[in-house]
């Protein structure tokens, strides 16, 4: 089983940015420790700043994996683009998102990738990783 998660832009500064939302993890650690918890699956992982390079990466792989796990950031609000990518794939996608962000600023509750996604997860932490891939294993 082959998994992918991809991750937008500023989660490359986890660890580092305003950690009272985000936590003291760097995502690498995390992604190390699935990786350990779950040998039998084939995760793969890739983080970019640019939207170009994130509708890239989805469409590249979305029809190769088994699921992907997306953690949009930012682009969540803003890319149409990264939506429609998620529809124009075989692979389902599960939306993540550390924060709730249907508890923060009102411009983060409208999302282009919940409405192509098979299910969102919201406010876990990077528990929502674990969760999503449980899901897409299953």
């Amino acid at each position: 089983m082959k998994i992918a998660i991809i991750n937008g832009p500023n989660l490359n500064l986890l660890g580092k940015r305003e950690t009272d939302i985000y936590g003291n993890m760097p995502f690498e650690q995390y992604f190390e420790s699935l990786k350990k918890k779950y040998p039998d699956v084939d995760l793969s992982y890739f983080q970019s700043n640019v939207e170009g390079e994130i509708i890239d990466e989805i469409q590249r792989l979305g029809f190769s994996v088994n699921g992907i796990i997306l953690n949009p950031g930012g682009y969540t609000h803003t890319s149409v683009a990264i939506g429609d990518a998620i529809a124009a794939i075989r692979s389902p996608v599960v939306e993540v998102h550390i924060s709730n962000v249907h508890a923060r600023e009102e411009f983060r509750k409208l999302s282009h990738v919940s409405g192509k996604s098979v299910g969102s997860i919201f406010g876990l932490g990077l528990k929502g990783y674990e969760l999503a891939l449980q899901y897409l294993i299953q």
